[in-house]
């Protein structure tokens, strides 16, 4: 209830503060869970891609540090978030999303990059669709990157991919250098067919945060 709630909070929200988002190949998503995956370039892309993928709803991560306060702590959880210690993690930041997929009602969101700003893929996506036996999804966000940009009611793009199936057999490695390479070519050939002249640029600034803090080279 909560979060179908929050999600009409969201897109009154987004289409006062920009009224300018355009959702492409829906017709891809399939009518079962899956796990959403795609690169992570601003803070409010999870929010774009859980309103383009509606009515299905997510989970989804979010770092342990939210959690500390109790106010935060109740809206992420009533929000189908679950805590992940980045510099640590543990078994659950696989269980926890497997079992929310194999229980049906929710399909799992997840940036492969682990940052904005990072452009290696994790094995965690292929892992956990594996455990789950649901597809992987791809989807881009083109649009700003800046929030005052938003604001400016700048074209937003969303596009999702075709499936990608869940991984059978040993997840070695190879295999998951395999589906990374996989979800790198989905998300250029979606970044081409919204605009083949797209090129995405970070934040400076916030790049500049992130390296300091080691997150990328």
């Amino acid at each position: 209830m909560f979060y179908s709630f929050i999600r009409v909070v969201a897109r009154v929200i987004v289409f006062l503060i920009n009224g300018n988002t355009h959702y492409q190949n829906k017709e891809a998503l399939p009518d079962g869970p899956y796990v959403l995956v795609g690169p992570h370039r601003t803070w409010w892309d999870p929010i774009m891609f859980a309103l383009a993928a509606s009515p299905r709803k997510f989970a989804f991560m979010a770092k342990e540090e939210l959690f500390r306060n109790p106010i935060l702590r109740w809206i992420l959880v009533h929000a189908n978030a679950f805590g992940v210690d980045r510099a640590h993690p543990g078994p659950s930041v696989v269980k926890t999303p497997v079992k929310m997929l194999r229980q049906g009602e929710l399909s799992v969101m997840i940036f492969p990059s682990g940052s904005r700003y990072a452009n290696e893929l994790k094995g965690g996506a292929a892992l956990i669709a594996k455990l789950a036996k649901v597809p992987i999804v791809p989807a881009v966000y083109q649009g700003p990157v800046k929030f005052s940009q938003l604001l400016l009611r700048k074209r937003v793009d969303i596009r999702f991919g075709d499936p990608i199936p869940a991984p059978t057999g040993k997840l070695d490695d190879e295999k998951i250098k395999a589906i990374g390479d996989q979800m790198q070519v989905a998300f250029d050939q979606l970044d081409k067919e919204i605009n083949p002249d797209f090129h995405y640029v970070p934040d400076e600034s916030k790049y500049l945060e992130e390296k300091s803090k080691g997150k990328v080279n």
